[in-house]
């Protein structure tokens, strides 16, 4: 166990209560709840449609199958991401293309890039917001439309986080949302699909649940007896004791985020005064999520970055890397471009505590071991 874990729930008793009523309503599949936190979290993102779904990944490959993408086609993506933004191209049978990440102050995708990638075959863009911190959607933007391009938004680490006066996951064409454990929302499994396009929503509630026209809850309210599959879909339904749970967790999340603000100021004001340590997005002035907390090490390898991980372990404080690149896995080596950007941040990226019950001297500790393991490598 560590004195300073990684991540921790921001789970009380409201929680507790609200798995209990939806127990004691004896509808606990895709129902109510599902409906409920659909309608909350598109009020909160000024969004016209929202379909909960079983989880980040599920939402990416629904966002690529209601667009059309298929076998032959391209898609330009990060490689500095986790696997499912990239799992979900080759679902479909198309191909990613790795764009390189902006530098070790930037780490999402260098929108300057992207056109040079496009080819004939190009069909989306996916820009992963990392740690919350937005992409720079207006020239994304700006480059699928002169192009015709779809732009999938991976917004799992940014609920709330703004860009311009819109939210991120409401930019592009789809945004897809995670409620994993450890995210800013959290439902141990889950994720929702965001549009303002009723074409595109109407196809992913269709796909969610088998391509069937009705659903069971529909049925038994007495909307329907009967229905047909109207395409191949999947199984792809959130239930309502986790909808429940992100109900709860959507009414703690402005509060949750305007702490994780606080503790990125404590952690800035101590690090961005050292010359071996980048702290990436110091450049940005709105309001994002925070869902992690990275810092670069400079003039580094990944031999002594794991050896400062190391280290920072036996003072009890856990760390992770967010993330190993993706196209250094086995399955996508094929695939491997240039990104000599991505490369070096996979490999000297440390990524910090981040959550809300933080405290100042917390804070104050992991930045003196930081401090103290970094001189001895």
């Amino acid at each position: 166990m560590y004195d300073i874990p990684l991540f921790d729930l921001n789970y009380g008793e409201e929680e507790e209560k609200a798995v209990v009523q939806t127990l004691k309503s004896r509808w606990i599949s895709t129902g109510p709840k599902c409906a409920e936190l659909e309608e909350k979290f598109a009020k909160m993102l000024n969004v016209r449609y929202a379909c909960a779904v079983t989880n980040c990944t599920a939402a990416l490959h629904l966002a690529c199958c209601v667009l059309g993408i298929k076998s032959g086609d391209e898609v330009i993506c990060p490689s500095l991401t986790f696997a499912a933004t990239v799992n979900c191209i080759r679902y479909v049978g198309a191909t990613p293309v790795f764009a390189d990440i902006c530098g070790i102050d930037n780490l999402c995708m260098d929108a300057e890039q992207i056109e040079e990638l496009i080819t004939e075959k190009t069909k989306a863009i996916i820009p992963m917001h990392y740690a919350g911190f937005p992409c720079d959607m207006q020239k994304i933007m700006e480059i699928a439309d002169k192009r015709h391009l779809f732009v999938i938004e991976d917004a799992c680490h940014g609920p709330l986080s703004d860009y311009k006066g819109k939210k991120l996951g409401t930019i592009g064409d789809i945004g897809c949302f995670s409620f994993f454990s450890n995210k800013n929302i959290s439902t141990g499994e889950g994720g929702i699909v965001v549009t303002n396009h009723e074409e595109i929503y109407k196809k992913i509630r269709l796909l969610r649940s088998h391509g069937m026209t009705t659903m069971s809850y529909q049925r038994a309210s007495g909307h329907a007896t009967a229905y047909d599959i109207a395409n191949l879909g999947y199984n792809y339904r959130m239930d309502d004791i986790r909808a429940s749970l992100g109900v709860v967790q959507l009414d703690k999340l402005r509060e949750d985020l305007e702490r994780r603000t606080q503790i990125r100021e404590w952690y800035c004001a101590r690090l961005m005064k050292r010359d071996d340590i980048a702290v990436p997005f110091t450049d940005n002035q709105e309001f994002v999520s925070n869902y992690i907390f990275p810092v670069v090490l400079k003039n580094s390898n990944a031999e002594k970055r794991d050896t400062v991980r190391n280290r920072l372990h036996e003072k009890g404080i856990q760390t992770s890397v967010h993330y190993p690149a993706i196209h250094r896995f086995s399955v996508y080596q094929e695939f491997a471009g240039k990104l000599p950007n991505t490369e070096y941040v996979t490999d000297n990226e440390i990524t910090l505590p981040m959550y809300a019950k933080l405290q100042e001297k917390d804070i104050e500790y992991i930045c003196n071991a930081v401090e103290e393991c970094c001189k001895l490598v």
